[in-house]
């Protein structure tokens, strides 16, 4: 029988199912039922961070309870869930500060966010074994959850831009004669991805899935799959295209691996760019640039965001480009008013009429 060719998103949906079941035949049965009830209500990438957070927990408890120590996840019983107490889950918060893995046994931390979404995480399951009349006390409710103090958004500034992008252009300076190899092997294809970042606002995820049939330079357009599998056009403009032309020109004489013969950006090995190389190829040209901010792919696609708002002031067409699901999450990450709008807002609504004279 002939091998099906799969697609990066049909091979991703399948990795992650992948994933996600490997991660619940793990856990104890009545997480597995919690986890499965909430599959239609989440997209997968959450239900396997969810599933995550949940194992941390369980895997806390074969640390911080003697007797379990050498107990499965999957055979915790509902009566240790029974008979947890509040500062079980306290010391479980501060457990989350510094572990260890049991996979690698390096040494795993945790900030202000990723505590509170473990917290949360665990505060849902036991508000379903509750629900469900599995066990008489809740924990988790009585605990508080620590406070996520907001963090100053990180991007960059139109005079950074350019030198990022200047830079790339004659990065081989001071470069050993093999990375320099690299650097002209690469240089047209890290163009026009840091180019495609600043100019669409694309996710990491997005942009090394993006396909060469993807991309329509009659409409100025790209094909991507958002977040939960939803596909939508997203325009661009001319600086874009221009470094996308340059780079399909060199794209036509690369060799590819089977399976990856319709993948826009490669690697130089002929198969995919992964979100991995993607985050190092980006940190490799604007760290030694902006040496105080650290540069991720999010970080650009943040800078495209902001600029946005700030040029049309439509916070409702900057969630609907950059695909969010809610203008919420829009307004709490773009929508900061700077320093000389709210000094202009000071004067801008008057109290009573001016006499005339």
């Amino acid at each position: 029988m002939e091998k099906k060719n799969i697609s990066y998103h049909e091979k991703k949906y399948i990795d992650n199912n992948i994933r996600l079941r490997n991660i619940l035949a793990e856990l104890p049965p009545y997480v597995q039922d919690f986890c499965r009830g909430r599959q239609t209500t989440l997209s997968m990438q959450t239900q396997i961070a969810y599933c995550y957070d949940l194992k941390i927990f369980f895997q806390f408890l074969t640390t911080a309870n003697p007797t379990l120590k050498n107990s499965a996840l999957r055979d915790i019983s509902l009566d240790v869930m029974e008979n947890l107490r509040p500062t079980d889950i306290e010391e479980f918060q501060n457990y989350l500060k510094v572990y260890e893995s049991q996979n690698t046994g390096e040494a795993m931390t945790n900030g202000e966010i990723g505590i509170s979404r473990k917290i949360s995480a665990l505060r849902s399951l036991f508000d379903y074994l509750y629900k469900h009349e599995m066990v008489k006390n809740n924990p988790t409710r009585i605990v508080d959850v620590p406070k996520v103090h907001e963090k100053a958004i990180i991007q960059l500034d139109p005079d950074e831009i350019a030198m990022i992008l200047d830079s790339m252009e004659e990065f081989s300076d001071n470069l050993t004669p093999h990375q320099k190899g690299y650097y002209l092997k690469t240089k047209t294809r890290d163009i026009a991805i840091i180019t495609l970042f600043l100019g669409t606002g694309l996710r990491v995820s997005e942009c090394v899935g993006l396909d060469i049939s993807d991309v329509n330079f009659k409409n100025s357009g790209l094909r991507v799959i958002r977040k939960g599998g939803n596909e939508k056009i997203v325009y661009f403009g001319e600086e874009v295209e221009i470094a996308l032309l340059n780079y399909l020109e060199e794209r036509e004489n690369m060799e590819t691996k089977p399976g990856h013969e319709n993948a826009l950006f490669l690697s130089l090995q002929g198969t995919r760019l992964s979100v991995r190389a993607t985050e190092k190829m980006v940190k490799k040209y604007t760290q030694p640039i902006i040496t105080n901010k650290k540069i991720t792919p999010h970080k650009l696609r943040s800078t495209y965001g902001t600029a946005l708002y700030e040029e049309t002031g439509d916070i409702y067409l900057v969630a609907d480009v950059l695909g969010h699901k809610s203008v919420s999450t829009t307004q709490k990450h773009y929508a900061k008013l700077k320093d000389s709008r709210r000094r202009a807002a000071a004067s801008a609504v008057r109290l009573r009429e001016k006499e005339s004279d």
